[in-house]
């Protein structure tokens, strides 16, 4: 195995073993708050748990694929699907964390707004739109990647007459190129970009706020500041390198040689969603503690 298939398969095993018992966790404590009386953070933070829930159950895919060398040795069918519900889930965790800063900031900007009866019912719908919208733009990937198909095809026979093993979708006709590298533009700025800018306005005019604000206690303000933190940490770590090299790609029209090492790091944007979950669920810190002190009472002095 080479030292990049043991890298990837290395964090892809990490982001699993943190990330899927702490989504579980933060579903739980949703599912229960949301029982209990919901309020709007708890409708997005349910959604983002689904959504890396959902990222974590095709993660094995790629966990196999790491191990064998980075060859696809599944059925060909599982090649195409596993990479949209690869990047499914991300794109659709930029969205709803973004949806959590613009809460969080008329939560306390505009506080008699956010005590609306209606707040529930827009943030549902809000939800329910988000994955209707990324539905729709998940097929378009997907329906590049089958453009001359039968020429794609030659290609692939022709390699195989070289007895070379082959990845998952890594050839490409140009016509097949030309239009996953518009798509994957498209994504980048529709699904990142614009969300960064989104989700730094928010959380700069929430500093300046709570700045001003002596009335807020330290607590609150140490937890909004892990929040801010730890949603640029997804940004910044895990979706900017990986969207640079779509946006380079696109103006180079080829696939950069970078661009799966940024690939791996995408991965980690379960691990830094539990940052999220840690500073803005009360449960979800109070099971961590539970957890902990279980561990430590098994572990010898």
């Amino acid at each position: 195995m080479s030292e990049e298939s043991t890298a990837f398969l290395a964090i892809y095993i990490i982001t699993f073993l943190i990330g899927f018992p702490n989504a579980v966790l933060a579903f739980c404590s949703c599912i229960r708050k949301i029982h209990r009386k919901p309020l709007p953070i708890d409708i997005f933070m349910l959604n983002l748990a689904v959504s890396d829930l959902f990222f974590l159950t095709f993660l094995p895919l790629k966990m196999k694929e790491a191990a064998d060398d980075m060859v696809w040795n599944m059925p060909h069918i599982l090649c195409h699907f596993s990479d949209i519900m690869f990047f499914f889930p991300l794109y659709l965790s930029s969205l709803f964390l973004t949806a959590i800063s613009a809460e969080r900031y008329v939560c306390v900007a505009f506080p008699v707004t956010y005590k609306s009866p209606k707040r529930i019912i827009y943030s549902t719908l809000i939800c329910v739109v988000t994955w209707v919208m990324f539905s729709a733009f998940a097929i378009f990937p997907y329906k590049a990647s089958f453009l001359d198909s039968d020429e794609a095809d030659n290609n692939t026979n022709l390699l195989s007459l070289d007895a070379k093993p082959q990845g998952c979708c890594i050839n490409h006709t140009a016509k097949q190129l030309t239009e996953l590298l518009s798509v994957q533009l498209s994504l980048a700025v529709v699904f990142f970009l614009l969300p960064f800018l989104i989700c730094c306005f928010c959380y700069i005019s929430l500093i300046r706020i709570l700045i001003k604000c002596p009335l807020f206690k330290r607590q609150r303000k140490l937890r909004v500041t892990g929040l801010i933190v730890g949603t640029l940490l997804v940004f910044a770590i895990s979706f900017a390198p990986y969207n640079a090299s779509q946006i380079v790609g696109f103006i180079k029209h080829e696939i950069p040689n970078w661009h799966m090492k940024a690939f791996m790091l995408n991965t980690l944007n379960v691990c830094f969603d539990s940052i999220i979950f840690f500073c803005i669920s009360k449960d979800m810190r109070r099971a961590i503690k539970v957890s902990a002190k279980a561990l430590f009472s098994f572990m010898p002095i």
